[in-house]
Formats: C-alpha cells, sequence, structure tokens
C-alpha cells in the first residue's frame, strides 16, 4: 500500500472564518518502521491516535465550510502537536506503554522523522493562515483531539473540554455553548496549553495574533458514526454561536 501523504488538506477555500486542524487524526506508521516494535492492538489505541476526532474534524468541515488540515501518520513517530525539541515529540514511553522503535534514536532519524512527518504539516497550515492574512479574513484557529475516559486510573468525568492560554472570550464561550445541562464541558481539561507542551495554539494562534483553541473529546463519545455526526453538530452550533 502506498504511504499517505503527510498532510491532507479538506476544503481549503472554505467560507468560514475557523481553521480546523487535527493533529493526531491517523494511526498510521510505514512498513519501514515495523509498527515501533508495538503490536497491532497497540496501535489501535489512544497511544496512537485520536479516536474519532479525524471523524469529528471532517463532519465539522463540512458543516461549517470549514478548512481542515489532517496529519497522515502516527503520533507515535513525531507529535504534530509538539515542539520538536519537546521531550513529548518522539515518546519512548505513552502512558505507561514504552514505544521499542522510539528508544534510543538517533537525532539523524529524529530529524528525518521530522522532515517527512512533522514540516509537511506544520509548513501547509502556516502557508494557508498566511494566505487568509493577506486576504484580510478573520480567522480563528480550533484543533480538534479526544481523549481517554480513563487515564492511569483515573475516570475522567468531563465529556469534553476547552483547552486556551490566550483566547479567553473564544475558549469560555465554547464552554458555556457546549453545556447543555446533561454534559460536563469545563475550560482547561483533561489538560492544559503549554508553550513547551504544545504546538497549535501557541504558534499557529498565539504567535500570529489569532485567538486559538483545543476541543477534546472523551473518544468514547465519538468512536462511532453517530456520536462523530452528534459531536459535529454540537461543535458547529457553539462555533456559530461565539463566532
Amino acid at each position: 500500500m502506498k504511504d499517505p501523504a503527510a498532510v491532507e488538506i479538506v476544503n481549503a477555500d472554505g467560507v468560514s472564518p475557523f481553521v480546523l486542524t487535527c493533529e493526531h487524526a491517523s494511526r498510521y506508521t510505514p512498513e519501514s518502521y515495523g509498527n515501533l516494535g508495538l503490536g497491532e492492538h497497540d496501535l489501535q489505541r489512544h497511544i496512537a491516535w485520536d479516536i474519532g476526532a479525524a471523524n469529528v474534524a471532517r463532519r465539522l468541515s463540512t458543516l461549517i465550510a470549514a478548512a481542515l488540515f489532517l496529519s497522515g501518520y502516527s503520533r507515535l513517530l513525531i507529535d504534530c502537536n509538539r515542539p520538536v525539541d519537546s521531550e513529548t515529540s518522539i515518546p519512548d514511553i505513552s502512558e505507561s506503554t514504552p514505544i521499542p522503535g522510539n528508544i534510543g534514536i538517533s537525532a539523524e532519524e529524529a530529524k528525518a522523522r521530522a522532515d517527512r512527518f512533522y514540516w509537511p504539516f506544520q509548513n501547509a497550515v502556516s502557508s494557508h493562515l498566511d494566505q487568509r492574512k493577506a486576504r484580510g479574513r478573520k480567522t480563528m484557529v480550533i484543533g480538534i483531539h479526544s481523549f481517554t475516559p480513563v487515564f492511569k486510573g483515573f475516570a475522567r468525568p468531563w465529556a469534553a473540554g476547552i483547552l486556551f492560554h490566550k483566547a479567553h472570550h473564544l475558549g469560555q464561550g465554547l464552554v458555556e455553548a457546549l453545556r447543555d445541562g446533561s454534559i460536563i464541558v469545563e475550560a482547561n481539561e483533561p489538560y492544559t496549553i503549554d508553550d513547551d507542551g504544545d504546538y497549535t495554539v501557541p504558534v499557529h494562534g498565539e504567535a500570529r495574533g489569532l485567538d486559538a483553541v483545543l476541543v477534546e473529546i472523551r473518544q468514547d463519545l465519538i468512536a462511532d458514526d453517530q456520536g462523530a455526526e452528534e459531536w459535529a453538530m454540537r461543535l458547529a452550533a457553539a462555533l456559530h454561536a461565539v463566532a
């Protein structure tokens, strides 16, 4: 099978003020990497990708006519939402699972992965944002992610979280718009934005003076098509409310 492109661009000419990214869209690893020493079961787990995120992102892109950028490879090769010098860029261990193919890799191999899997994604997003700026288009960056229901024994109570740093109005507005009394949605749960541990919000967003947030949805809620469609519609309504 032919390896996919490092980045897939959907709806590049979308009229929405929102630009969508999905940095952990794929669990694919090239045959030459030997599954990084992992079994097929591990490559289906959250450690390899954000389960359901790409499905939600594609549907949301259609609903709101927004440009969408999806990574083509597993986050285990190199994480497209981390600075390349981050300790978690190419993880030796994910959650509690060692990643044999990442242990002790050379600087040359790390650079080769960045050149092949990471920079094409980042450069595509950057180029698109440059073009929007040149045209004077209003732009907000929304990353679509998912999280595990249980992490290291802790049952997470949130249906979704909105992660933000400087974009308080957008971030808190989305939190309020997504809450409907039947689900728990919180700001900056189950993670927080960190310049050393995140890339999309600090670099594609804040460094450009753009509002940027990450949407985190609990993966069991979007693991099938029905759940993905329901959450895409929820997000479309919420984004419309804050646009």
